[in-house]
């Protein structure tokens, strides 16, 4: 179980993190242009979730990538710990708080029969929600993986 399959430092991981910030972007971008997001508190909050997702994502490709390169992955208990303690921190607010309540909204307004906004906006909110809780998802697994790993240590 030295080298598990999607966790920090592989390629696999490497893998994940990519699909994170592929899906957050591509999250926040359906929520910001053309729409008025600011509108409604729970995508402001998804927007904002993003922004917070893509960096940590990107930098913990960035450290995948270095380390898929030179071939060692990473397994110092204390950077690991650090990973799965920002995932963690990461994943619940991202979930929870961003794509949960962001899928309500979006769901209280597609029931309306179109009197709370237009089909084609009410279709990027749901674009961009799905696309949140693709990123959580594999935000999670990642996560998972690396929590898995790290009593190996």
């Amino acid at each position: 179980m030295n080298e598990l399959s999607g966790s920090t430092g592989t390629s696999a991981g490497f893998a994940l993190r990519l699909g994170q910030i592929i899906f957050s972007s591509a999250s926040l971008l359906f929520m910001s242009f053309g729409v008025q997001f600011y509108s409604y508190t729970s995508f402001c909050f998804l927007v904002t979730i993003m922004g917070l997702v893509i960096p940590w994502s990107f930098a913990l490709a960035l450290l995948d990538g270095y380390s898929v390169i030179v071939t060692c992955p990473i397994r110092q208990k204390g950077i690991l710990f650090i990973i799965v303690i920002g995932d963690w921190v990461n994943c619940y607010p991202h979930w929870h708080s961003g794509a949960c309540s962001a899928a309500s909204v979006v769901e209280v307004m597609l029931t309306s029969g179109g009197s709370v906004c237009r089909p084609k906006i009410c279709s990027r909110y749901l674009i961009s929600t799905v696309f949140a809780f693709l990123s959580w998802f594999l935000s999670m697994v990642s996560s998972l993986f690396n929590l898995l790993i790290l009593p190996n240590l």
